[in-house]
This record gives structure tokens, sequence and C-alpha cells, in this order.
């Protein structure tokens, strides 16, 4: 078929649908979005009354709920009176920002949750310049004011500031507040005259949030916004319906991001109830709406009336900042551990994740072993990796770089907007740290409690690396977060991380005898019996410099002595147990992470130590 004109539907006249509520429920992380929900779905009766509710109930990812934050946005449904209130809970983490950006094309509204001590945080900024822009009014909740250091009428405030610095609209600005301890599932007008529920939110989101503006009599236009899977049905596409009514069996046309159309067939029409997908015959225009039968379909295309095939506008996300390599493993362990092992099985895997992981990019390289995936942070590629570790996958992935970009300016690179909360007595040392990593000072500002609030520019250069110095430096007591800026113009060399690796001369298995004669010579991250293999990273040096060693020596004794003989452990300091964002953050240029479903190692890319020392060689004198 031809090519589609990207043009919305002005044939019918636009309409509200009075019942409807589309709201996304925004906030900077562990602000309480998640909790808050639990407690509206509580209320609304979705739980039966003895029924027993994991908290965090829409958090149904193993990894959101180890790590306590939302990482995809989902979505549920409620009734409040005669009115359906379709709920989006987005995360709050700045790099899965991606998923906030496609949620605020299917929602008419949102509920901005700040915190009653911190305020305005920046992931704050991000979500809701994201709903202003998109001309979406708010119902702004104070929660936790039940906190000792609560100060409830300042944050107002300063939200009413964010709104006004982002360029809201007069309407935009008037926003209706409501007090909350989402914990306990009550809210109020006033913080200190609470309900015993969560009414009062309610009737402001009915009340102040608009219905959506609808084409009722309209043909057919539904922009998918997210994709879902099921094994009794495949693939199923959400998104809100903007125009005219779908059904079961109705012949449409799916216009892809690229303007291609091509005939389709609806299988199942869907609506969310509850916690569940609830099979309708017919859904009408301002719904979200859920929809089976068209395998070939992706985020931002548009399923449409055959008679009037007009896509919608697609969704625009922020480029990537950040990159890795992926390649198939080939240590000496490879194949051990893992299910899934070879390019194509990794091929495979990147093409499902690009079909719901807007914000991600995958390139070939010039190997068939080897895949560029770039994402919007660490964390963002770092959940990736875990997800497929958890899956069964095995590879190699290399230490994270920043993507630059070529301008009328010159060559560009991203800088992040940094945010620490930190005490005041280690205030010189992370602006030391800062300055060395090129970071510019925005804001100071100090608590009543001794806390400084510091906002720096950093060149993302100059993040990579820094949280667990920063910790350490902090002795674990200091926050940061960051929150992508713009591109400038490349600001010339930042130091790079100050550490050498201690490497295994042999493979084989780790001896106590031989940690405990070495342990001098830095920190260690194996255990005696783990196997280890010839230019893995078994540690890390006191000094600046990598350092080869034999970790697998054992004491040579008599034949009297040898059947007494047992490993000794008398003496041997703890290693150093890598989380898989500490190796991550670890890496250095020349070193790869192998990720299996059962271990995390470090490895020098080349294994063998006297190429190693050859190259190295080679590198000074050219």
């Amino acid at each position: 078929m031809t090519q589609a004109e990207t043009l919305p539907f002005d044939g019918a006249a636009t309409a509200s649908h009075p019942q409807v509520r589309n709201v996304a429920i925004i906030a900077h992380v562990d602000h309480g979005k998640t909790t808050l929900v639990d407690g509206m779905l509580r209320q609304t009766h979705v739980f039966h009354r003895n029924q027993q509710v994991v908290e965090r109930v829409l958090d149904s990812n193993d990894l959101e709920r180890e790590r306590g934050i939302t990482i995809l946005a989902k979505n549920t449904g409620i009734v409040y009176g005669d009115t359906t209130i379709n709920i989006v809970d987005t995360p709050g983490h700045a790099d899965f920002g991606g998923e906030v950006e496609r949620i605020m094309n299917m929602v008419d509204g949102v509920v901005l949750l700040v915190d009653a001590v911190e305020g305005p945080m920046p992931q704050t900024r991000f979500v809701l310049r994201q709903a202003l822009e998109r001309g979406h009014k708010a119902v702004v909740v104070v929660n936790k004011i039940d906190r000792p250091a609560a100060r409830a009428n300042a944050v107002v405030d300063e939200t009413f500031d964010l709104f006004i610095d982002l360029g809201a609209s007069e309407e935009q600005a008037d926003f209706p507040v409501i007090y909350t301890r989402a914990l306990e599932g009550r809210a109020g007008l006033v913080p200190d005259d609470l309900a015993d529920d969560l009414a009062p939110l309610f009737d402001a989101i009915v009340d102040h949030l608009p219905p959506p503006a609808v084409t009722v009599d309209g043909p057919t236009q539904l922009l998918v916004t997210t994709l879902e899977y099921s094994s009794y049905v495949g693939k199923i596409a959400v998104g809100r319906l903007t125009s005219g009514t779908i059904h079961s069996g109705q012949e449409i046309v799916h216009i892809d991001r690229d303007g291609s159309m091509v005939p389709a067939t609806v299988g199942q029409v869907f609506v969310f109830r509850n916690l569940k997908r609830e099979a309708v015959e017919e859904v009408h225009a301002g719904n979200i709406v859920a929809v089976s039968g068209i395998p070939e379909v992706g985020i931002g295309d548009t399923l449409a009336d055959p008679l009037d095939p007009r896509p919608l506008p697609p969704i625009k996300v922020e480029e990537p900042t950040v990159r890795m390599t992926f390649s198939v493993n080939n240590s000496p362990f490879s194949g051990r551990e893992g299910k899934f092992v070879t390019s194509r099985h990794l091929r495979e895997r990147f093409t499902r994740e690009l079909e719901g992981n807007v914000a991600l990019r995958v390139e070939d390289t010039d190997l068939a072993t080897e895949f560029i995936v770039s994402g919007r942070g660490e964390l963002h590629l770092a959940i990736l990796i875990e997800t497929m570790r958890r899956e069964g996958y095995e590879f190699a992935v290399s230490n994270p770089e920043v993507i630059f970009k070529e301008s009328d300016r010159g060559l560009l690179e991203p800088v992040e907007r940094v945010f620490l909360e930190v005490q005041s007595d280690y205030v010189g040392a992370v602006s030391e740290m800062l300055g060395k990593r090129k970071g510019r000072l925005q804001d100071l500002r100090y608590g009543d409690d001794d806390t400084v609030y510091a906002e720096f520019l950093v060149p993302t250069r100059g993040t990579l690396g820094f949280r667990q110095p920063y910790l350490t430096i902090t002795r674990g007591t200091g926050t940061y977060n960051s929150l992508f800026h713009d591109y400038e113009p490349v600001v010339g060399n930042i130091e790079g991380q100050e550490h050498g690796s201690l490497i295994s001369l042999e493979t084989g298995t780790v001896s106590a005898y031989a940690l405990v004669q070495l342990q001098q010579r830095g920190t260690f991250f194996v255990r005696p019996t783990e196997e280890v293999y010839a230019g893995q990273v078994v540690g890390q040096t006191i000094r600046n410099e990598d350092l080869v060693l034999n970790v697998c020596k054992t004491k040579h004794l008599t034949g009297h002595r040898t059947s007494a003989a047992k490993p000794t452990f008398e003496g041997l300091a703890a290693p150093r147990i890598m989380s898989l964002d500490d190796a991550i953050e670890y890496l250095g240029g020349d070193e790869l992470l192998e990720v299996t479903p059962a271990a995390l190692r470090m490895r020098k890319k080349q294994l063998r130590h006297e190429l190693r020392y050859r190259e190295g060689k080679s590198a000074k004198k050219g």
C-alpha cells in the first residue's frame, strides 16, 4: 500500500469522555509513587477483603522489587464512583526516562508526587517537563507529611517555582495540592487534617484533570505506546484510542513508524480493570485499550481505519548518551553456565528488546560476534545486562563510553546535571573530585540539619565511575542523582580511574595459602576454592598499575603432613564481592566483564600476559 500522510483526523467534531480519566503517576525515585498506587487499588476494592497482597503490587518485575525502583511503566484501571481512572505508574529514575516520555502520549493529566522533606528533585524536573510540554495539567501530591522534618508549605512553594521555571501556563500553574501519607492510605486538603482514606485525591483527579478529548464518531485511530506479550494471543499493543471505536475482528490498517501501511485484523480487544486485562467486544474513543492479532506491531505505530488511514504523530524519545559493546563470551570458561551463548542468540534477544525499549539502540560492528548497545545511562544498560543473565544468556560487555556528536560547533559531548546531598564535612572533598572531572558548580545551599545540597554540571565522561569513590569519600552517607542536561563542546581530558588490577597468572583454583601471602598487594575479589583463569581480574592493587600474580599457588607438603593438611583461612581478609553495578563502574578500557547466569568475572581483553606486555610497550612507543 502507499505511504501514509502524517495528519490528525479532523473530519468529525471533537468531544470529551466524561466518565474516563487517563492519569500518569510521576515523581522522583523513591518519593512513593508505587506505594500510593497500592493504596488507590486497595481503596477501590481491587482486592478481596481477606486477600493477601504484597507491597508494590505493580512492581512485578524481580529486579524492581530487589532494587526498590520502578523500571517499566505499567497501567491499571480502577472505578471511582461512575468514573474509570486509568492509572500509569512510571519510573522515577532518569535512566528510564524513555518509559516516561512515551507514556505521556497515552494520558491526559498527571499526579505529581513530591516528598514533604526533599521537595522537588532532579527527576521531578524531568517528568514534570515532559508533562507540561504536552499540555497536561497536574494534581500535586505532597507525600510523607508525617516525617519529622516535613516542610509541607515550603515544598509547595518550591514546586510552584519549578512549574514557573519550566514554562507552565497559567492554567497549569493553578494546580490543586493534596497532602498524603501514602503508606497509610490517607489524604487531605491541609497537612494536619487528613481523611481516613484517599477520597480527597480521587476527587481532585476527577474534578481537576480533564477527560480525554476524542473524536467520538471519527475513524479508528490508536497510537501504540506500550507492548505486552501473552503466551495465548502473542504480542499485545497498548495505547489510547483517540478516535472512533475498535472491536474484535475489525479490519484495520497497521501504519508503522516510517509510514508504510499493511492491512491487519484485530484479534481480541482488552481494557484494564484492576490488575488484569479484561476482554471486551468493543471499546470507544478515550479509553486505554489493548489489542492482539497484529504480530509486527511496534511502539509508535498507528492502528487506523482502512477508509481513512491517517497516522498519529510518532513518539519522540531523547537519544542515548552512553554505549557498551556486547560480545560473545570467549573466555576459557565460555559455555559452562549459559543457555544462550551465540551471536544469533544475542541478536534475537536485542531484536525483542528493541520492540519495547524505545530509548535503546543496537548497532552491528565489523565483527559478527559484537554489538554496540546504547542507552540513557549506566543503570539503563545494567538492567538489560542483569535481565539477560537471569534469562540464561552468557556474554561479555566492555566499559561504558559516552556518545559524542559532530556539529557546526565542533565535537560535542553529553553533559549531566548532577545533584548531590552530602554532609557539610565532605563538601570540600566532593567538590575537588568533581573539579577533576570538569564539574562546574551551579548551586549550593545548606539545610537545617548540616546537610548540603549541591548542583553541578558535569560531562557524562566525568560521571562514569563516580558513584563508588563518591560513596567512599562520604562514608556511604551521600546521595547522588543525575539528569541529562545538553550536548556541549568537549572540555578536554578527564582523569580516569586511579587504580590498577590484580591479574591471575594461571588457570586453576584459588588457594587460601596464596591469598594470605599476597593480600598486602591489594584487595581481592575472589575466595579460596574459586576457579579462575589466566588473565582474569582477581582484585585491585594498592597502586595505579596492573600486577600479575599467582593466586593458585599451594604450599608443598611432605608425605607425612599431606593427609592431615587442610586449607586455612586464618588471617585472610574478606574479599570484596562486586555487584553488577560495581563491576561495570570498575572496568578499564582494556577490560571486559564476563556475564553468565552463575557468575560475574572481570578479565583483560587480551588474556595472555606476554602479549599484553608487548602491546603495552608498543603503545608507549607509539
